[in-house]
């Protein structure tokens, strides 16, 4: 991370509501084998808590979900399924897994009116999550983590919790009764929304349809191999053949990674993002600018193609870049902006990208 960005990361613990969720509740004897059979990582029985994706047969995804457990009051486990259900191309999560239930023993039902999404996080607990190993496929270059033998499940054992460990630092995911605040809340700094959306940000963190567009996003284009949320080696699964093929196979050309936005002739060194800082609308392109060199019959990096910013918050966002201009980026060759249009005018801003620290780097 840039040094001017890490004042951002807070000094106390933090809790703040996730934006744009809704939960959806999944129980009955077959729920496990039903769910195995639709998302994107295994579903362990007894229930426990985990990350995973809903993909299309044609391998881009749907939704990233969090599925937590519950014990209802008769003593029997289901799951409580957080996702993001503003409108999108996709249909409708609920819609989407009662076309698959068919004579299974399970019932699914809407819960949003029960349960409202919560953010931890900066815990000292949560440094030792800092080292992880990693397993790389042999060409393709996606990677999943390779969680720590003893630890007992790497996504936590409580009800209506979960350990977030898509990145290190992440915290934990609650589910909290409509209306109230986390216990944690006595505690902890109450910080708005936005706050959570910022601490995902600056920890290299996409989620939800503005980041990970429905029918739109490839899942290894958005990180969720590095966040854990894909299985390459579970059974058949919706989508599951394209993904695993890439795998095999494929090349990743495309990843999301955290910017900074900097207005003209200004260099991101120097920037210090505030709530002052305009907002960007999702969907910018972002080009990659050639840098010009004194060395004519030096090979420049090509230009064609653009990124897209996704999410942002106070001058940072997340971006969504070609691997091959990111490489000429790091390298000095080439250099990334955005056209943002204010009143009438516009005007063209720099973005500079930065690989989070937690991502896996391959030894040669």
């Amino acid at each position: 991370m840039p040094p001017p960005l890490r004042p951002l990361i807070p000094k106390v613990p933090t809790v703040a509501r996730v934006p744009h969720r809704s939960v959806l509740s999944l129980a009955g004897s077959q729920a496990s084998e039903f769910l195995n059979g639709i998302i994107s990582t295994q579903v362990h029985a007894p229930p426990r808590p985990f990350y995973s994706a809903f993909l299309h047969a044609q391998g881009r995804v749907l939704y990233d979900i969090f599925v937590y457990t519950r014990m209802n009051p008769a003593g029997q486990l289901g799951y409580l399924i957080d996702y993001d259900s503003r409108p999108s191309e996709a249909t409708p999560l609920l819609d989407l897994i009662k076309r698959y239930v068919l004579r299974s023993r399970v019932k699914v039902r809407d819960a949003s009116d029960e349960y409202d999404v919560w953010g931890v996080w900066g815990s000292p607990e949560e440094e030792a999550d800092k080292k992880r190993g990693w397993k790389w496929a042999e060409n393709s270059g996606v990677a999943e983590p390779a969680w720590n033998a003893a630890d007992e499940w790497p996504w936590g054992s409580q009800h209506e919790v979960l350990r977030d460990r898509r990145a290190p630092g992440m915290g934990n995911r609650l589910l909290v009764r409509k209306g109230d605040l986390p216990a944690e809340a006595s505690s902890h700094l109450v910080a708005s929304s936005d706050a959570y959306t910022l601490h995902r940000i600056i920890h290299g963190v996409p989620e939800g349809l503005t980041d990970i567009p429905a029918m739109q996003a490839f899942p290894m284009d958005s990180n969720l191999d590095f966040m854990g949320g894909l299985d390459f080696r579970k059974g058949c699964y919706v989508g599951q053949e394209l993904t695993v093929r890439t795998y095999h196979t494929g090349v990743v050309r495309k990843r999301i990674l955290p910017v900074v936005l900097h207005p003209p002739d200004s260099p991101p060194q120097v920037i210090a993002p505030s709530p002052d800082m305009p907002s960007f609308d999702a969907g910018l392109d972002i080009r990659g600018v050639p840098s010009q060199s004194p060395e004519q019959d030096k090979p420049r990096p090509r230009a064609r193609g653009t990124g897209r910013l996704l999410s942002s918050s106070q001058g940072l966002g997340l971006a969504l870049l070609r691997l091959e201009q990111v490489e000429a980026a790091e390298q000095g060759k080439l250099a990334f902006a955005t056209d943002v249009e204010a009143s009438g005018a516009k005007t063209t801003w720099g973005v500079t990208h930065w690989q989070p620290e937690w991502w896996p780097h391959r030894e040669e």
